[in-house]
């Protein structure tokens, strides 16, 4: 018994080793030309992905994988919520929460309807969508609970988000000269069509400072809408499985995500507590670092072959959309900026 109990917490052991080894390394790469626009999280899931090359590590590392692609993942998304500076959106952003509100509100019915017309998944179709409408990877897992995902769908909807977003980016950077707009205006409508927060602000960077300013602070307004999406979506999807059943006496459970709670008292502490001001920057290394442990731990638990089978139909859905986004955005921007 005692021997059983010490190979467990080895095996635990190995897969914190194995996912902070990821996380660090996608650090280290993201700091490198090109690496920047696939962004830390993505690179950490890659490399747990390629860890799978050696079974039997990854089958002892599943001790503990799980674990931390569920918990480490709530307590990352915490830690990211100082990132989320509330006097800068209120005071410089509000017109940019607007659009955001606008972009979010018309692309995530959008993007769930065009995918199930093209017959995905309804819970994958829900994590593409706010992946690509929301802030991408960081959407797809904070969404990911109220949804009841599996591992499987919220990698997949991770890397289309990821490849998509890298794109797009590419798209945005070359279009640039040619879309006649100030700097900040080229920066509020990267804030307002890219995934991920690196694909923003390497667009907006770009068109200089004012060009990056202005994508942070649109790109954050959408961060801001992950918390009330998350919620809305809990409602939603226990009001759907409680129809499906078809049980009238089924008791209404609402699988709220309190984690976002979190994440709004972390943005409120890191906002008007002037004394946690100096401790921001640590605190979101530490929301990136913890993050990354949390998707390479998904990548060492992926299923390559529903990869494989699942991942056309929303490619095709998603990439359909990331132009419609687009050219919302550059229509907001034109016309309200």
């Amino acid at each position: 018994m005692h021997l059983s109990t010490m190979i467990d917490w080895r095996h635990a052991l190995l897969g914190v080793v194995l996912t902070l080894a990821c996380s660090l390394a996608g650090q280290s790469l993201a700091a490198l030309p090109g690496f920047s626009l696939i962004g830390h999280l993505v690179l950490a899931l890659l490399l747990g992905m390629v860890i799978q090359v050696c079974r039997p590590v990854t089958l002892a590392a599943r001790e503990s994988t799980g674990f931390i692609a569920n918990k480490f993942l709530r307590a990352g998304i915490i830690f990211l919520g100082f990132k989320l500076n509330l006097i800068v959106l209120v005071s410089a952003g509000l017109q940019s929460l607007e659009a955001a509100v606008f972009v979010v509100a018309i692309m995530i019915p959008l993007n769930y309807a065009a995918a199930r017309f093209l017959r995905v998944d309804h819970t994958l179709a829900l994590l593409t969508a706010c992946g690509c409408s929301i802030c991408g990877a960081a959407a797809v897992m904070g969404v990911s609970g109220a949804l009841k995902a599996k591992a499987d769908q919220s990698v997949l909807a991770v890397a289309i988000v990821a490849i998509l977003g890298t794109v797009f980016t590419l798209i945005e950077v070359f279009a640039q000269p040619i879309l006649g707009f100030t700097d900040s205006q080229f920066g509020v409508m990267a804030g307002l069509s890219l995934h991920e927060i690196a694909h923003a602000v390497a667009a907006g960077g770009s068109a200089g400072p004012v060009g990056t300013d202005s994508a942070i602070i649109a790109k954050l307004s959408r961060v801001l809408l992950l918390a009330p999406v998350a919620i809305i979506l809990g409602i939603v999807e226990a009001w759907r499985q409680r129809r499906q059943s078809q049980d009238r006496d089924q008791k209404f459970k609402v699988p709220i995500p309190w984690f976002m709670g979190g994440f709004i008292a972390a943005s409120a502490i890191g906002s008007y507590i002037p004394a946690i001001g100096s401790a921001v920057p640590m605190l979101v290394k530490i929301a990136y670092l913890i993050l990354g442990m949390a998707m390479a731990a998904l990548g060492l638990n992926v299923n390559f072959s529903v990869i494989a089978k699942e991942g056309v139909r929303p490619m095709v859905s998603a990439i359909t959309c990331s132009f419609v986004i687009l050219a919302l955005s550059w229509f907001i921007v034109r016309t309200w900026f």
